[in-house]
């Protein structure tokens, strides 16, 4: 095919097949591009066409695309990024006046400690945009990136897509947090004596805290496992329980009085807040924009560098 051919192509039907190999489902597809299945169905008779090949075959619920469909996707999904690029630089972005809508994904942890100042600055510069958050962990953060429906996301990550790219935002030490009034700090006999609380995302009863235990030969005992940090405080306050939250999140829970923070007694490693984006977007104007604003404040000083 030579470039006057690409023009009886229609873009569109390029964006809805790669919505399909990300959803695997036309139903999935409708919802994502907010168009009706009919729609959908109707692109794919096209697609199948157009690439003279089923494309996809449905296997039970979902539909599995064809070696000829793995094949399109490993070309197309890098040059639609381009011509995202391309059209993105052409763009400007004006924080005062844009009604853009941003799609980010937060950890728990990042949305109840360090969103709220990040809100309070948006308002200030962008009134007339609109901040969609999901709700991320390094499990869900790659494939909410690799399809698009988050730009950014702000969370401890591990494996990310081929084209994502990611930076540190803040090192961060675990803090020990309380509500009784035992003077002084606990001892590690009294914090593996104590009851303990954890923030869990799937509901686990252990985290990092059992990987350094079990290092010297200790374990501790959990009461209570919640799903996000909202709450942890009055939870604990009045009781003997403990729980260990990182150092940010430790003074937002602390700053209202009723528990109060200090070392873990035992030594850990800092652990890492990432930023994490779409490299198709790396040169939006908007993106680029505000990223820089979760910059200053998620960040700390170690990420200025």
């Amino acid at each position: 095919m030579n470039r006057n051919d690409l023009r009886r192509v229609d873009l569109n039907l390029l964006i809805v097949f790669e919505t399909l190999m990300h959803e695997r489902s036309v139903t999935r597809a409708a919802e994502k591009l907010f168009l009706g299945q009919p729609a959908i169905s109707a692109a794919l008779s096209r697609l199948r066409g157009l690439f003279d090949d089923p494309l996809f075959v449905r296997t039970g619920r979902s539909m599995e695309p064809t070696a000829r469909a793995v094949e399109i996707f490993a070309l197309l999904s890098p040059a639609l990024d381009s011509i995202s690029t391309a059209i993105s630089r052409a763009s400007e972005f004006d924080p005062a006046t844009s009604t853009t809508v941003f799609r980010i994904g937060l950890s728990d942890d990042a949305e109840f400690a360090l969103l709220p100042s990040l809100l309070k600055r948006l308002r200030s510069e962008a009134p007339g945009i609109v901040l969609v958050v999901r709700r991320v962990n390094y499990i869900l953060m790659p494939a909410l990136l690799a399809s698009g429906e988050i730009s950014i996301g702000v969370s401890y990550t591990t494996d990310l897509p081929a084209n994502a790219k990611r930076k540190v935002l803040r090192r961060s030490k675990a803090k020990l947090l309380r509500a009784d009034t035992v003077p002084g700090p606990l001892s590690l006999d009294d914090f593996c004596a104590r009851p303990h609380a954890l923030v869990s995302f799937a509901g686990d009863l252990g985290g990092f805290i059992d990987e350094y235990l079990e290092q010297v030969g200790r374990k501790r005992h959990v009461v209570l496992a919640v799903p996000q940090f909202n709450g942890l405080a009055t939870l604990i306050a009045g009781t003997d329980i403990v729980a260990t939250v990182p150092d940010y999140a430790a003074e937002v829970l602390t700053a209202a009085g009723g528990v109060r923070s200090e070392d873990v007694p035992i030594e850990t490693r800092t652990f890492e807040l990432h930023m994490a984006w779409r490299g198709s977007q790396d040169n939006d104007p908007g993106e680029r924009w505000l990223r820089s604003r979760i910059q200053m404040f998620f960040g700390d000083p170690d990420s200025l560098s």
